[in-house]
């Protein structure tokens, strides 16, 4: 017999959590109804989605892979094709490794009786909470083709935003460090053999040729230092963001105010938010166990502190939209559709059209950035190289009128 978290309020509103023993959550539910108690999250102790790894990364499947997976698996059931034959197709033609042997696994246990929901929980590195916890409300509903096709679209269009925000964050670092080696060669190469031709003339140098040779004569003699403070000061960096919750909250909060890819990010965090929670109301999950959900995948300690806000206010009573409303993350259009959706009961359909608004936002952001940053990069180079060339060539002018 499984042992069931539950939150549910009583018939005078008061709020009630406790656990509870029963067969199956249905059952669990009826029990809790037959008390007096109304649930509002039911969820099996074994494995809650508190303790679920949503990341594709580490040892876990890759995104594109995963997404692959999804669609194909939506399209093999929605062609009459049984899940356990789907899944045994899908284990023998993935190119994931990890992805395959799970699959493998899950296929014995569909054939020893156990239902998907519970079979593909017990590999959290591969299957995210949201694919559980929907597939578990689509079984339960008899709706599993369409909440195969929902997941489908959902973790394509998650990885397609990704991928946007990615290339254009990923654009301007590129040229950023083909700037400094292009700074490295003509600091080891070009300057060095002109220096050797100053020392014989002889003469004052201008004070920007001073500046380019010390700088040439310090990379030469102390590239070790300087690599070694890189490396320290990367290390360093890495081991607050990882270990400190208060550094890793602050380099969000950062990330997020940055002028012009600032935007994009918030743009693109609410866009997540919204989609992965319309999804999450739209298959039936329910509403605390979809802002539970959605605080781990945000991949935004900013905007999951937010999501944890929202989640508490209605344990308490209040609406969804007011944490929102208080948050400067979220501009007013937020909160005031998500207030408009809690009145009308159309919440997951409210939640669909803001994500549909600022995932075009995004792409268009995305399309404007990359045109702007080109040019933009292109003088950065073309300044730096013009203040080397600069400096070499104002003491070659005074030499050349020396030797006529």
């Amino acid at each position: 017999m499984a042992v069931f978290k539950y939150v549910g309020r009583t018939k005078r509103g008061k709020l009630k959590r406790g656990t509870i023993q029963s067969e199956t959550r249905n059952q669990a539910i009826h029990q809790l109804q037959e008390k007096g108690i109304r649930p509002r999250e039911v969820v099996e102790t074994k494995a809650t989605i508190f303790n679920q790894n949503i990341s594709f990364n580490g040892n876990s499947v890759k995104h594109q892979h995963f997404v692959i997976y999804c669609r194909q698996f939506a399209t093999l059931i929605n062609a009459g094709i049984s899940i356990v034959d789907s899944t045994r197709i899908l284990a023998a033609q993935t190119e994931s490794k990890g992805l395959a042997k799970a699959l493998n696994e899950v296929e014995g246990e569909l054939r020893s009786g156990i239902a998907f929901s519970n079979a593909i929980q017990k590999h959290a590195k591969i299957f995210p909470a949201i694919f559980v916890n929907m597939v578990r409300a689509g079984e339960m509903t008899g709706n599993l083709d369409e909440t195969l096709e929902r997941l489908a679209d959902y973790f394509e269009n998650q990885y397609n935003l990704k991928k946007k925000v990615q290339s254009t964050m990923a654009y301007p670092i590129v040229l950023f460090f083909v700037i400094i080696a292009v700074v490295i060669f003509l600091m080891l190469s070009i300057v060095p053999n002109f220096t050797v031709m100053f020392d014989q003339f002889g003469g004052e140098l201008p004070s920007i040729t001073k500046l380019v040779v010390n700088m040439s004569e310090w990379i030469r003699k102390l590239w070790w230092l300087g690599l070694i403070i890189i490396v320290f000061i990367v290390s360093l960096f890495l081991f607050f963001f990882k270990n400190n919750p208060t550094f890793h909250y602050s380099i969000h909060v950062a990330l997020l105010k940055m002028p012009i890819f600032g935007v994009l990010l918030q743009k693109a965090a609410i866009a997540r938010m919204t989609r992965t929670l319309s999804s999450l109301f739209a298959s039936s999950v329910p509403i605390l166990q979809a802002l539970a959900i959605v605080e781990k995948v945000t991949g935004n300690p900013v905007i999951g502190k937010v999501v944890l806000a929202a989640r508490d206010n209605l344990e308490k009573g209040s609406p969804l939209s007011e944490p929102l409303a208080n948050s400067w993350v979220f501009p007013p259009l937020v909160s005031q559709m998500t207030a408009i959706g809690e009145q009308t009961g159309s919440l997951d359909y409210m939640l669909a059209k803001i994500a549909d608004f600022y995932e075009d936002e995004v792409e268009r952001s995305v399309d404007a950035l990359k045109s702007l940053i080109e040019p933009f990069m292109i003088i950065i180079l073309a300044s730096v190289v013009g203040f080397i060339v600069l400096a070499i060539m104002i003491p070659m002018f005074s030499i050349f009128s020396e030797v006529q």
